[in-house]
């Protein structure tokens, strides 16, 4: 057995190399950084905690950190409900499965940058197709300078991009029912609500578990897509952690964006470890 176990490390050594190099040695650098004051890479000043302490300390940080948290609840409670009920719909011949399949996994292919861009142009009041039909529909054209029109754009946008992944992801684990459950239901007279609750809910649970963790971590430290929109605007309503984070960055402040960067990395470890936990009571559950 032990022979086993030494052969085994000698399979995983590759992977756990090439994770340290691209995972853990940035982490280290991030880390070390965040303790000093940085005018050039060669030039640096020691300040043990004073970025974290200021940034803990303004109000700057809890409303981004409000707003981070508000558009991931949005974001989960539409995309997690929305993907659940896609992946019911979905045909059972194999030959339309795939078809289907493949058209809801389409908005996954479009690249990060791309999304936004794509979003812009669709709203544009003279070329785009939804720039031209939603003012008939009392959208204003100036929604750039609407709170509520920004947010419901960024979260649209997010919806339409990653509901796939929870599909699909659903799909795979209703597939793993028996069809010999659907049987017993159908003689028994169960309705559609009681089969979803006894038998496909408690399938999905591990998988709802692993979507809403993905799909939390990236919500939360969106970027790439939101900022393009509204450039964290109309007066900061759309200034999320990363966006922060991004500002920070981009004016060279590698003290303050390092400490950033380490308050953020433990917060999402620290939800991870939380559905972690979450995980292991439902194992423990189902176990007894």
């Amino acid at each position: 057995m032990k022979y086993r176990t030494e052969i085994g490390w000698l399979f995983v050594a590759p992977a756990a190399l090439i994770i340290s190099l691209v995972g853990l040695v940035p982490l280290i650098t991030v880390v070390n950084y965040s303790f000093f004051e940085i005018f050039i890479l060669n030039a640096r000043f020691w300040v043990g905690t004073e970025w974290y302490a200021e940034i803990i300390g303004s109000e700057r940080f809890w409303a981004s950190f409000g707003r981070s948290t508000l558009f991931s609840a949005f974001v989960l409670t539409i995309q997690i409900p929305l993907g659940i009920a896609i992946a019911l719909c979905i045909p059972k011949r194999k030959i339309w499965v795939g078809i289907t399949l493949a058209l809801v996994a389409l908005p996954l292919l479009v690249p990060w940058n791309m999304i936004p861009s794509l979003w812009l142009s669709l709203l544009n009041s003279e070329t785009g197709i939804l720039g031209r039909i939603l003012p008939n529909l009392g959208w204003a054209s100036d929604w750039k300078l609407s709170t509520p029109h920004t947010w419901a754009v960024i979260i649209v946008m997010d919806v339409w991009h990653w509901t796939s992944l929870v599909v699909i992801l659903c799909y795979s684990a209703l597939t793993t029912v028996p069809a010999a459950y659907y049987q017993a239901a159908a003689i028994d007279g169960a309705s559609p609500w009681q089969v979803f609750r006894h038998i496909q809910l408690p399938k999905l649970h591990h998988v709802l578990l692993m979507a809403i963790l993905l799909r939390f971590m990236d919500s939360f430290m969106i970027y790439t897509e939101a900022f393009p929109i509204n450039a964290g605007g109309p007066d900061g309503a759309t200034t999320f952690l990363a966006v922060d984070l991004g500002e920070e960055i981009r004016a060279f402040n590698y003290g303050p964006s390092a400490a950033r960067s380490v308050i953020y990395f433990m917060i999402i470890l620290t939800v991870a470890w939380m559905f972690s936990k979450a995980q292991d009571m439902l194992d423990c559950g189902e176990r007894s």
